[in-house]
């Protein structure tokens, strides 16, 4: 099979595609034969310093959509053909960017109907993300106010919509550029963080979801005692914790797990029209060091394979 390795960190340019054999679903896995990989910004991260996956070479990428080709033995979810997507175990079961990747069966659910395999592509590690920081962590519903920085991201865009789901308040933080878009989303109000102060905008907040991992120190401002503060990048809330034990603000950091639970309820958003993944581009399997280059936003950016 084709896939897209490096033998070195570093930049772009050492992404290059190889011919590697196609994976044997063991017990309990599927193989998958894949029509879509996202791309994410922890992918960049990983190729330049291999921090969650050792050193090279790997081959990169969690999200797949895709139809099963094979089925390892006692899974009964699954039959060759039918059409799954979901995001492959982070961080060590990297491997998406291929003609084919092996997983466990439940770390895949059917893909809607109403989505093509490049938006089902686009969703499960950003979406997983989203869903666990603010339905499972922060523990949102009905009546909830909520901000998430990033807003316009791949994280962040998806955040919004969940949350909105929920029955909550939405406020998204993004730049200049893109907050039309944020407002399209579903979000209730917006900020320009290029313009204006967190905390000059909002306050008494039940959680903020730090999608973009820049914003700490902010967020205790607009978070009420008893709110929870949520971030992508755990090591960025070091500098925080004593100041929001002192305001009684709780402030975690997550990492996803794949979950099938989660791209359960994922999938049901979606099929009912109240998640949209927005791709911002796509690109042939053979051009991932372009779509790492343009993994920016906002939406997400999708490799593709014939």
């Amino acid at each position: 099979m084709r896939a897209v390795s490096q033998d070195d960190l570093g930049g772009p340019d050492v992404l290059k595609v190889v011919t590697l054999p196609v994976p044997e679903p063991r017990m309990g896995e599927v193989l998958v034969r894949v029509h879509a990989a996202s791309v994410n910004p922890v992918d960049v991260h990983n190729r330049q310093t291999g921090v969650f996956v050792g050193a090279p070479p790997f081959v990169l990428g969690w999200d797949v959509s895709g139809t099963v080709e094979a089925v390892g033995a006692g899974v009964t979810l699954y039959r060759p053909g039918d059409a799954v997507f979901g995001m492959l175990p982070f961080p060590h079961g990297h491997g998406a960017y291929a003609e084919y990747a092996v997983g466990p069966a439940r770390a895949f659910v059917p893909k809607p109907p109403e989505l093509d395999h490049v938006h089902a592509a686009a969703m499960p590690l950003a979406g997983l993300t989203a869903w666990q920081a603010l339905v499972e962590t922060a523990r949102i519903g009905e009546g909830s106010r909520v901000m998430v920085t990033g807003a316009s991201g791949g994280v962040g865009h998806l955040a919004v919509q969940i949350a909105a789901s929920r029955g909550a308040t939405v406020i998204g933080v993004a730049s200049t550029a893109n907050l039309d878009f944020v407002r399209a989303l579903g979000a209730d109000g917006v900020i320009d963080y290029t313009a204006a102060d967190l905390s000059d905008a909002a306050g008494d907040l039940d959680a903020v979801f730090d999608a973009s991992a820049r914003h700490a120190a902010q967020a205790l401002d607009v978070l009420k005692p008893g709110g929870i503060l949520v971030s992508t990048l755990p090591h960025t809330l070091a500098p925080v914790e004593e100041d929001a034990a002192a305001r009684r603000v709780r402030a975690v950091g997550l990492f996803v797990e794949a979950d099938r639970l989660g791209m359960t309820a994922l999938a049901d958003l979606a099929a009912e029209g109240r998640l949209v993944p927005t791709v911002a581009a796509t690109f042939p399997l053979e051009q991932a060091a372009a779509a790492q280059s343009a993994v920016a936003g906002p939406g997400k950016t999708v490799l593709t394979l014939a």
